[in-house]
């Protein structure tokens, strides 16, 4: 092994480049470990990202994934697993056996499982060196990261403003180079909302694709499991690891793992891509982030593609939306709100309510409306290839707050319509991601949200890719100032 990188070069490696460092004995897993423990020292007590940290069980893992290097010789580089080495937190609303998984709830503030969930099965198994786990949201509830445990995770472009949520510890410790990949998750905008305040790619699957397992309804289609990362090739590689059917009856289509190990590359040449602002719902975007997104359409243009202003007719989307979510609300969080009511934020409890007031009508309506929304998505993807939205309607704002309550001086009714850019494509299923796309006048990170057709999920991944070439935004690291203390914010 030669000269090693130093902390701050490991730091800024993505994942490809540390795995394939790792593989060729250029880099040790312990040497990726130290680099990753001291930007959390380093940085995190200013952002408030990694919230449970286990440095000793860390570095066991490390040196054991040192030794397999060495064991493997000569054929490293094809015997080892796709994230051989690599550190990483997870995302606290996902099972970490041994390891305490709270939810950002003080109800399970000293849990500890004795199972991982599968995407974290999936994800020790192909190599990854679990150190601890990110903040959330109370039970992933919203797209500020803020709970009665921990406190409130920030930006790492902007300390005193949100990082977005549920995923907004994972992103925020992306954005800070803490780690080159985070588990996450997505109902209503969990990894595209956090992606778009922290300059990083968040993406939601088609689903099936990522099984979110164990779980008590099978048939469950309006939450995602899924990756981010800070370039699109890392998205692809934590695919190869993540992705596939899981355990039972196949009643969700997946995606086999080795298609995401395909090369990226594509000409965009006659793609047809349409541009929406607002969703053909007049829903509200800052104008600032509009301005942003709408400098980058040109960008398409000179790969080849065209563009035009269209969007599918999702006037059903929002009821489709609001309805699901509240019932999944009663079916997952029912109990503790009626048992533990004093404990659990306003929102989950107004979410409850929302799911416990639908009648059999209300259900009937939502099936109707899911169908209509479905043969629209369907008449459009037959003219178009992909379709470009704002992913976020705002740029980070004040941490301090619980969420925006308007948007270009117009009053929000809930705490739901922030989120609506999100929320309307969670309700067509489609495959749909985040990309750095640019920043504000006042440096704040806006992401792209692209969406493609269902089963879509590596083509949508190579249009990403292509706009990633052309621009470069996500390579754009922030100006954190170096905090004081043992960083554990």
């Amino acid at each position: 092994m030669g000269i090693s990188p130093s902390a701050e070069a490991i730091q800024a490696m993505s994942a490809v480049e540390l795995t394939g460092a790792i593989r060729a004995r250029e880099l040790s897993a312990r040497e990726a470990l130290d680099a990753h423990l001291q930007q959390i020292s380093a940085v995190n007590c200013r952002i408030n990202a990694v919230v449970t940290l286990d440095p000793e069980g860390a570095q066991a893992l490390a040196a054991a994934a040192d030794e397999r290097t060495a064991a493997a010789g000569a054929s490293a580089a094809d015997s080892l697993p796709p994230l051989h080495g690599l550190p990483m937190t997870h995302k606290d609303t996902h099972n970490t056996r041994g390891m305490r998984t709270t939810q950002g709830s003080v109800l399970f503030r000293d849990f500890v499982p004795d199972a991982d969930d599968l995407i974290i099965a999936r994800l020790k198994a192909a190599g990854a060196v679990t150190t601890g786990k990110s903040n959330v949201p109370e039970f992933a509830a919203g797209s500020h990261t803020f709970n009665d445990v921990f406190g409130t995770t920030t930006n790492p472009y902007a300390p005193e403003l949100s990082a977005g949520g549920s995923s907004g510890g994972a992103a925020a410790a992306l954005g800070a180079r803490i780690q080159a990949i985070s588990d996450g998750s997505d109902m209503g905008g969990s990894l595209r909302i956090p992606a778009s305040f922290c300059n990083v790619v968040g993406f939601r699957p088609s689903a099936g694709v990522v099984p979110t397992w164990p779980s008590s309804d099978l048939w469950s289609w309006l939450a995602r499991s899924g990756p981010m990362a800070r370039d699109v090739a890392d998205i692809a590689l934590m695919l190869t690891a993540v992705a596939g059917q899981r355990p039972g009856p196949e009643v969700l289509p997946s995606i086999p793992p080795e298609t995401f190990a395909q090369p990226l590359q594509r000409d965009l040449t006659g793609l047809k891509i349409a541009w929406t602002p607002d969703f053909g719902l007049g829903i509200p975007v800052d104008k600032q982030v509009l301005a942003v997104l709408e400098a980058q359409l040109g960008i398409f243009e000179e790969l080849g593609a065209s563009v035009e202003q269209a969007c599918p007719d999702l006037r059903d989307a929002d009821l489709v939306f609001r309805n699901v979510r509240a019932l999944e609300f009663v079916h997952s969080l029912g109990d503790l709100v009626r048992d533990h009511a004093e404990l659990i934020k306003p929102e989950i409890r107004w979410n409850v309510e929302q799911g416990r007031v639908l009648t059999g009508q209300d259900i009937a309506d939502t099936a109707a409306a899911r169908t209509r929304l479905a043969l629209k998505v369907h008449e459009f993807f037959g003219g178009y290839d992909v379709l470009l939205a704002p992913a976020a309607q705002v740029l980070p704002f004040d941490a301090m707050l619980r969420y925006p309550e308007t948007i270009n001086g117009e009053a929000l009714p809930t705490y739901l319509d922030w989120m609506r850019s999100a929320c309307v494509i969670s309700a067509t299923g489609l495959p749909a991601l985040s990309m750095p796309a640019g920043f504000s006048v006042d440096g704040l990170p806006v992401g792209l949200q692209m969406v493609m057709n269902h089963g879509e999920d590596f083509q949508l991944l190579q249009v990403a890719a292509a706009f990633e070439q052309a621009t470069g935004y996500a390579r754009r690291a922030p100006a954190l100032t170096t905090g004081d203390g043992a960083g554990m914010g």
